[in-house]
């Protein structure tokens, strides 16, 4: 798969790693930067969507995501992400996902806009959970990174993503080139999607560790491979 992740947005919290441990795969453990593991809420912009080298599917290749996850590690080596929920706008792709790499995907109403420097994002989830957990989220666009923290790339420069399949670990490689990333301030923060995941809710009782934006870049999804 190939892709444009655009006008995205990168909020999190530092945890303890016993927090994280449970929801990972078989013989993946938490992915730590100075002891701490890390929880993100990431709303962003998917844009032309395709298997392979295809042009981008239109509208169904392009919706509005948010996604509550987690960095996630392995004995190989290979630093990813592991998904705890996905919020998609497309009922068709949540399926399609869920069936083929069985990650999280939920179908949402969804709305998105960035306006200078101003982003907002709202969501709400329509299946398959009843509760109908919703997040608002709205930050300021602060100037761009010149030169990236050590932390701040190690929560954006994720090239993989850990996941289970019938009772299988896989690594699912992902490469994108570096983030043009700004550092954004939180202005607004409605969240349920962490504490739906079973994650203590984090956006009630704590400020973020980190906010971020970038306008995007061009990632590409490889095959899927054994932990």
């Amino acid at each position: 798969m190939t892709q444009w992740w655009r006008d995205i947005t990168f909020v999190h919290w530092k945890v303890p790693p016993e927090l994280v441990a449970p929801f990972l795969a078989p013989g993946v453990r938490p992915d730590l930067f100075d002891g701490s593991a890390w929880v993100g809420l990431i709303p962003f912009r998917m844009v032309g969507a395709a298997p392979g080298l295809l042009p981008g599917v239109p509208w169904l290749g392009t919706f509005w995501e948010t996604n509550v996850r987690v960095y996630s590690t392995d004995d190989h080596g290979r630093r990813g992400v592991t998904f705890l929920s996905l919020e998609a706008q497309r009922a068709a792709v949540v399926l399609g996902a869920r069936a083929a790499f069985n990650v999280p995907y939920f179908w949402a109403r969804m709305t998105g806009a960035v306006q200078g420097r101003q982003a907002h994002y709202e969501t709400q989830r329509l299946w398959p959970h009843r509760s109908r957990p919703v997040s608002r989220l709205s930050v300021t666009v602060g100037d761009a990174v010149a030169e990236p923290s050590p932390l701040e790339l190690f929560l954006t420069a994720r090239f993989g993503l850990h996941t289970s399949l019938l009772n299988r670990s896989l690594w699912v490689p992902n490469t994108h080139g570096p983030w043009p990333l700004h550092r954004a301030v939180l202005t607004r923060l409605d969240d349920e999607l962490v504490q739906a995941t079973g994650i203590p809710d984090l956006p009630a009782r704590a400020a973020p560790d980190s906010v971020l934006y970038s306008p995007g870049v061009r990632t590409r999804f490889g095959l899927p491979q054994p932990v």
